[in-house]
């Protein structure tokens, strides 16, 4: 599966549904990475969401007749959907395949697992309470609550350490936060509008900011984010949102970004 797509890369908290009034035109230039870009939405637990996504970006490429194109996921792979382990192996198994040419950022959430690897008696019940008891159950460890007392909690952690494939822990801290190509930056939640991109605070990155999507840039920078529950993709005013709500609305979304060309959204369920 996927061949035809490996052989042209090959040379390569659980926020509230935002709903908003339709802002004014962005200003700024279009997009134009330095390549063509996939940028994919929060997949939260969804493998089968996913193998979608691969198929319809290889159909989109073929049809486009693109040799070379960059795909960006933009963090929250696990939690929340029940096949957190199959996300985790597939992304990391196609990362290790194409490393130049494929991208994973980090999320909140897979910070909040590393927490909970990290200081499970500080850090457990918050990340459980926002979807860390099905990550749990997709590597078979259950019997805890997120109301689960401080030695239970490190027993978790302890188990799932173990249960992580080995190498698993490492690559996801090894996770950017940001991403970029031409005017184009990927993050997963969202980027202080007046700051410069280099000069982010990581929390920013990961949760966002409260004036993310009410105040442009002004520096004709686009970002491409997720995080942000949306109800439907969309691309304007220098940003480019892409979670849809993959877990429970069964649609995940993909941002096609080219110079030369508009934002084109594809929705995969």
């Amino acid at each position: 599966m996927f061949k035809r797509l490996k052989q042209l890369l090959n040379p390569v908290l659980n926020p509230a549904l935002a709903t908003s009034a339709a802002p004014a035109p962005f200003s700024g230039a279009d997009p134009a990475p330095d390549c063509p870009v996939y940028a994919v939405g929060d997949l939260h637990g969804r493998a089968d969401l996913l193998e979608r996504a691969f198929e319809a970006i290889d159909r989109d490429a073929a049809g486009q007749g693109l040799d070379a194109f960059h795909i960006v996921f933009l963090g929250d792979y696990i939690d929340r959907g029940e096949q957190s382990d199959a996300v985790l192996a597939q992304l990391r198994g196609f990362v290790e395949q194409l490393p130049d040419w494929v991208v994973c950022l980090m999320g909140n959430h897979e910070k909040m697992m590393l927490d909970f690897l990290d200081r499970p008696e500080e850090r457990g019940d918050r990340w459980l309470r926002n979807g860390g008891l099905q990550t749990l159950a997709s590597y078979r460890i259950g019997g805890i609550t997120e109301r689960a007392s401080p030695p239970e909690m490190i027993a978790a952690s302890d188990r799932l350490r173990a249960a992580l494939p080995e190498g698993t822990e490492a690559w996801l801290r090894g996770l950017p936060l940001i991403w970029q190509s031409g005017n184009l930056a990927c993050v997963h939640a969202g980027a202080e509008p007046g700051q410069p991109l280099d000069d982010q605070d990581p929390n920013v990155l990961l949760w966002g900011h409260r004036d993310f999507l009410g105040r442009d840039r002004t520096d004709g920078v686009w970002v491409a984010h997720g995080h942000t529950v949306m109800e439907a993709a969309r691309a304007e005013r220098g940003r480019i949102s892409l979670d849809t709500g993959a877990y429970f609305s069964n649609r995940l979304s993909v941002g096609v970004i080219r110079t030369g060309a508009p934002v084109r959204l594809l929705e995969v369920g």
